[in-house]
């Protein structure tokens, strides 16, 4: 009997879509995620000699194992299809390790989508497993586990048990805190607004409403009192038209989705939290059951920072478009995104792999959430191939006594790719304004009545889920990967709370942090954890040997750590009790929160 061969995925819905692709020479089984790491009781790194792992096999994983060893055994090659990233290159190496496959029956494969077609191509054209990929995951692994095994027992020590410190998630507190303390350090400065009702000589036609500018310059009216000299100078004077200014704006479509953005976007629009929405995503690559199709891979892998999309992915959109909404709605030539410098460019940007597969089609085979981000990443996706939105912009401009007010408006004149997704903001949408009367240089005007306005300047926002993991990507902290469990971890810990759709520290995430920027300046400093970002990087492109970084790293660390617990010896950090707005029925003070084992 022909010997089949083997093919090893991580989890079963993923095995299903690819067994049904590839036919009967196949086997195709799943690892269930990793198959060994390093030991959870103690460091399981010898720092003394040359960074040396000492990896075991995962509890509770000996019955997979042992069914993989035979299946492995009696196949002629062995393919190792784990996720296309540094983890999933790890976790082949770790399955070829652990299973004892030879060096020629091993083949790795990745799929950047789980459709037939690339399967089947990826399948018969395999490679060797990436051992710089291999590197950088271990040398991510052994950093995050040196940070977290050795700073977390001092935090222990000093503060409370179960507290943990960690390369990003310190960098994500520490944002978190500071914001905080901008925002309590926060000094209002007053500023006034002035509307003037007008409208055309003859009554009450053409009325619109102008807001004060300036003079040649645009001027702030910092007081009363300066509002009142210009209210006082405009009031019996003449207002006039002094110029009308008409043109067509352009807007184009936001680029296709990146990790980040698809997180950031899933938690505007949809209220999902970052893990919530790579947790969706990883089903919607892993495959679904379609009615009439069967497991069917819908988008394309979604841990990515790159903006390249395939030809053949435009070719497919452009075809769409014009079927569907017309040569109008196409800019005439694929649109091409320019990824940003830094990233790994990996993959394609998040994508559906098959545009004709829309989400209404799609409806009745997916769960609510599984539409919902479906349909988020189908229409992001068209949109980023159509052509812009065209908008009709009128600016008014009016004076009276040398002050001049503004008035404008613009209209949709062509929707373009707003007739599929618009972009959602983070700050709160401009009020809609009404449209303007028809009016010529020169003509006089008549006014009605002032409207002056006191304001006070606003605190920086809080940060929300979406805008934390924007801030960690611009200044480069953290990987696509990484976003979602950071956000987890902080909040899991209660050095974050979530109020609202807002994040603020509690008392807790503010001693721990005063604690590291003191004593740990290089682990909660965003520039350095960036810069090690980038080492990473080059252990991953193959330009700098990953025991060589960790050991540049360590000898810091180490110096920073000894000198922290001798100058803490004997000292014991108190957390402050964080005030609640019940009062004690008993002794009339307010009512303290306390984190017990349970929250």
């Amino acid at each position: 009997m022909a010997k089949s061969n083997l093919v090893i995925v991580e989890s079963p819905a993923k095995a299903k879509t690819i067994g049904k692709y590839l036919g009967p020479g196949y086997e195709v089984k799943a690892s269930m995620g990793h198959v060994r790491d390093l030991p959870k009781s103690k460091l399981g790194v010898d720092v003394e000699h040359g960074f040396e792992l000492n990896y075991q096999p995962i509890k509770g994983k000996e019955e997979v194992i042992d069914e993989l060893k035979k299946s492995a055994k009696k196949s002629e090659k062995v393919f190792l299809a784990t996720d296309p990233d540094r983890e999933g290159e790890a976790i082949s190496w770790h399955l070829k390790e652990m299973l004892g496959i030879p060096d020629d029956k091993t083949y790795r494969v990745t799929f950047n989508e789980i459709t037939k077609k690339v399967v089947n191509d990826s399948i018969a054209h395999p490679r060797a497993i990436d051992m710089d990929l291999v590197n950088a995951q271990q040398a991510r692994r052994v950093l995050d586990r040196i940070v977290g095994y050795q700073i977390s027992p001092l935090l222990w020590k000093k503060i409370r048990r179960g507290l943990s410190a960690g390369r990003v998630q310190s960098v994500a507190t520490r944002l978190v805190c500071e914001r905080e303390a901008d925002i309590k350090a926060f000094v209002p400065q007053e500023y006034w607004s002035l509307d003037a009702d007008l409208s055309r000589i003859a009554p009450n036609l053409g009325q619109f409403k102008a807001s004060f500018y300036g003079r040649e310059k645009k001027v702030e009216l910092n007081s009363e009192a300066e509002v009142n000299a210009v209210m006082e100078a405009v009031k019996n004077a003449p207002f006039a038209v002094t110029g009308v200014k008409r043109q067509d704006k352009q807007r184009n479509p936001a680029p296709p989705f990146i990790t980040s953005t698809l997180q950031q976007e899933a938690s505007r629009k949809l209220n999902m939290t970052p893990r919530r929405t790579m947790s969706i995503a990883q089903q919607l690559y892993e495959g679904v059951d379609i009615e009439g199709e069967g497991t069917v891979g819908l988008i394309t892998y979604m841990r990515t920072d790159s903006l390249r999309l395939s030809d053949e992915a435009t070719a497919a959109a452009k075809e769409f478009i014009l079927s569907r909404y017309g040569a109008d709605y196409y800019p005439g030539k694929a649109r091409v995104y320019k990824t940003k410098s830094g990233a790994q460019d990996a993959h394609e940007a998040i994508r559906p792999s098959n545009v004709n597969l829309t989400p209404e089609d799609l409806k009745k085979s997916l769960t609510a959430d599984q539409y919902r981000l479906y349909k988020l990443i189908w229409s992001r996706f068209l949109a980023c191939q159509m052509a812009g939105a065209v908008y009709d912009s009128v600016t008014i401009e009016t004076e009276s006594a040398g002050y001049r007010f503004r008035a404008s408006h613009s209209s949709v004149k062509f929707n373009g790719f707003t007739a599929v997704y618009e972009e959602s903001r983070d700050e709160d949408e401009e009020a809609p304004q009404s449209p303007l009367p028809d009016l010529k240089e020169g003509e006089a005007l008549k006014l009605n009545g002032l409207a002056p306005a006191q304001h006070f300047t606003q605190p920086p926002a809080r940060f929300t889920e979406a805008t934390l993991i924007k801030a960690l990507e611009e200044k480069g902290v953290g990987r696509p990967s990484t976003y979602a469990p950071t956000i987890s971890t902080i909040t899991d810990r209660q050095y974050v709370v979530k109020e609202g759709k807002y994040l603020r520290p509690t008392p807790l995430g503010e001693v721990v942090t005063g604690l590291m920027k003191e004593k740990f300046p290089d682990i909660v400093d965003a520039d350095f954890t960036a810069q090690m970002e980038s080492r990473l990087d080059k252990v991953e492109a193959g330009e700098a040997a990953w025991k060589q970084v960790l050991g540049e790293f360590y000898t810091g660390f180490d110096k920073e750590l000894k000198k922290a617990e001798s100058e803490l010896d004997g000292e014991r950090i108190k957390v402050p009790d964080e005030e609640s707005d019940e009062v004690c029925d008993l002794c009339g003070r307010k009512m303290v929160v306390k984190m017990g084992r349970f929250g």
